[in-house]
């Protein structure tokens, strides 16, 4: 098991940006694929980006393409979304995941499936 611990977050202005962190402690960081997913108020959870551990591929929703990116430094056991050109609808509690592969699915239960969950960080995007 990965223990995931969030930081970063509150609250931004629109056209803003913010960078929150995913600490990992506990099994093997680099070998498994990483996800940031988010939960707008009333919603149900969305995928936002993903990184692979291999080749560090990137992928993103289509609602944050161009405005997030997601990294990792393996060295630090850390996660990172660096969030740009934020807007209200990006409100919302945003969590990091790691998942059982090299490459993380886009749902929350697709396979191969998120074994381990950050606690979780509120993201509030005024107008």
């Amino acid at each position: 098991q990965v223990q995931l611990v969030q930081s970063g977050g509150g609250l931004v202005q629109a056209g803003g940006s913010m960078r929150l962190s995913c600490v990992a402690s506990g099994r093997s960081f680099s070998n498994y694929g990483l996800s940031w997913f988010r939960q707008p108020p009333g919603k149900e959870r969305e995928f936002a980006a993903g990184i692979s551990a291999i080749n560090l591929n990137t992928y993103y929703a289509d609602s944050v393409k161009g405005r997030f990116t997601i990294s990792r430094d393996n060295a630090k056991n850390t996660l990172y979304l660096q969030m740009n050109n934020l807007k209200p609808e990006d409100t919302a509690m945003y969590y990091c995941a790691r998942c059982s592969a090299n490459i993380c699915p886009r749902s929350w239960s697709g396979y191969p499936e998120y074994r381990d969950w950050g606690q979780g960080t509120q993201v509030t995007v005024s107008s």
